[in-house]
């Protein structure tokens, strides 16, 4: 009769697996639920990353958009005033090329002091005869002569002058004209209105 009993260790211990298995399976279904809700965490921070970054570089675009606009309209002023300056220069040179003319016409005049120098030394050999009443006049014109040669000494100085101030004004202009180059180019290569 023993023989005939019912053995119930294996049910309990099929209850006992079948609430393990039921732990387990729980255990791991709140495992695989943690891992997705991490997952998602840290997709929306990647979507939010990308967002950022996507926002940052629009603030960057922007900002080197505005910059070359910036630089443009600079480049098309700094262009228009060399011009305006290159214009200017040209007029200077050539009111220096007047200029020029004028302290040669003078030049040749003052170089017929010499001959009124002549003239003045033979008065004074003249009034010298007259007598010693015109001994003032002889005086007086003594330093008649001698104010006309500095003054002569004095115009050539200043033609010297005017012709290397000249030049300079020249050279200025040649050298606006090859830094002109430069921006000139740049507007070519960046036609902007």
């Amino acid at each position: 009769m023993s023989n005939d009993r019912p053995d119930h260790r294996p049910s309990n211990d099929e209850a006992i697996l079948q609430q393990q298995y039921l732990r387990a399976l729980s255990s791991f279904e709140g495992i695989v639920l943690s891992q997705i809700d991490v997952k998602n965490k840290l997709g929306d921070r990647l979507n939010y990353s990308i967002r950022a970054g996507l926002i940052i570089l629009f603030v960057i675009a922007f900002s080197i958009l505005v910059l070359l606009l910036t630089l443009s309209s600079q480049i098309n002023r700094i262009s228009s005033v060399v011009g305006l300056m290159n214009a200017s220069f040209s007029q200077v040179s050539t009111r220096m090329g007047e200029i020029t003319e004028y302290l040669g016409s003078m030049e040749a005049q003052v170089a017929q002091l010499e001959s009124i120098g002549a003239s003045t030394t033979t008065m004074r050999s003249e009034i010298a005869a007259i007598g010693e009443t015109t001994g003032s006049i002889e005086t007086n014109l003594t330093d008649i002569g001698l104010q006309m040669t500095g003054s002569r000494l004095n115009v050539e100085n200043i033609a010297v002058t005017m012709n290397a101030m000249n030049q300079e004004v020249q050279g200025m202009s040649v050298e606006m004209h090859r830094m002109a180059k430069p921006a000139r180019a740049i507007n070519k290569m960046f036609p902007f209105p």
